[in-house]
This record gives structure tokens, sequence and C-alpha cells, in this order.
């Protein structure tokens, strides 16, 4: 468990300087999001939470989320998905979705959802799920979970835009209400 829990508090650690503020610990992330992953190492320390670079290269491995990435080269390393940073543009292709998507969020936002749909919020994107299951346990972090289904097949066909980050993760500006089936509700 000490493992474990040591693991899960470097992938918090690395998803506040990769998605959020790399300023805190005097890291620059290059436009597309990527670090030099020795210079992470070196920052990281000197803040004083040190990283071996085996613990690193294990976390990104094993982590269920695929929240990490490494380079091609295995030199740089960047969040999939989820930053706040306006200055960061992951460049990843545009795609069409499949016709469902799922949105896991808590019971108490339904209803602002109901209003508004579904916005970014402090990040850059609205993120979506292939699977009912994932969306599930997204939404319970916060609380209650409810799962909204997304019509993204229609709504891409009216030529909104979505991307599928490298861990399956599909992101997309904003999604309106009249795409968005929610619990207990006929389309």
């Amino acid at each position: 468990m000490p493992a474990r829990n040591a693991q899960e508090r470097t992938s918090r650690f690395l998803s506040l300087i990769l998605r959020h503020a790399p300023d805190t610990i005097g890291l620059a992330l290059d436009q597309h999001g990527w670090a030099d992953v020795a210079e992470l190492l070196d920052k990281a320390a000197r803040h004083g939470t040190p990283i071996a670079p085996e613990a690193l290269h294990e976390l990104v491995a094993t982590n269920d989320k695929q929240r990490f990435a490494f380079s091609a080269d295995g030199t740089r390393i960047r969040a999939s998905q989820g930053h706040s940073l306006r200055s960061v543009d992951l460049a990843l292709p545009a795609e069409a979705p499949p016709a469902v998507l799922y949105h896991g969020t808590a019971s108490r936002f339904v209803t602002s959802i109901r209003q508004s749909g579904l916005r970014p919020g402090s990040r850059r994107h609205v993120h979506l799920s292939t699977e009912r299951e994932t969306a599930t346990r997204v939404g319970a972090r916060y609380g209650v979970p409810v799962v909204l289904e997304i019509r993204a097949g229609a709504l891409h066909a009216l030529g909104h835009v979505f991307h599928r980050a490298d861990n399956g993760v599909w992101l997309t500006d904003a999604v309106p209400v009249r795409y968005i089936d929610f619990p207990g509700t006929a389309r």
C-alpha cells in the first residue's frame, strides 16, 4: 500500500505540473505540452518532490487512466489531456467520434448542465468517454454519479470538432444541451 500511495502522490504532482502549473517548479512546457524528462526530474527534486526515473517510467506505464505519455524517444513527457493552460495545444487531429459518448458528472451539477450544456470550465476541453463504466467512475469522484449520453455523431455531423487523446478520452470544446440525453428522460 505505501508504494501505491507514493505513486498516487506522484501522479497528482505530475498532473498539477504537466496540466496546470509548470511554473510551480520553474518548468517550461512547449506549445504541445511536452516537458524535458531530465529537466522535470531535476526541478521536481529541487522543489522537494524527488522522483526516481524508474518510478516515473513505472507510473506512465501502469497508470490506469494513462494520464501521461512519453515521446517516441522517451526524452519528453506530457499529460495526455486535462490541461487548463491556454498556451498548450496537444495538436491532436480532428476525428469523427462514435455516435454516442458518455460524460460522468455528479448529480449536483445536472441542473446547471440542463441550462447551459457541457462547458470545459477551467480546462481546455470537455472530456467524454466511450464507456458508461468509465463515465460512472469519473462522476463518482465528485459525488453521486450521473452518466449523460452525448449524441456525438449528430453533433459532429453539424461540424462540431472532436479529438481523441492518446489515452482514448474524447475531447471537444462544448456540448449544447440539445445533444445531451439525461438519465430518465427520452431523446
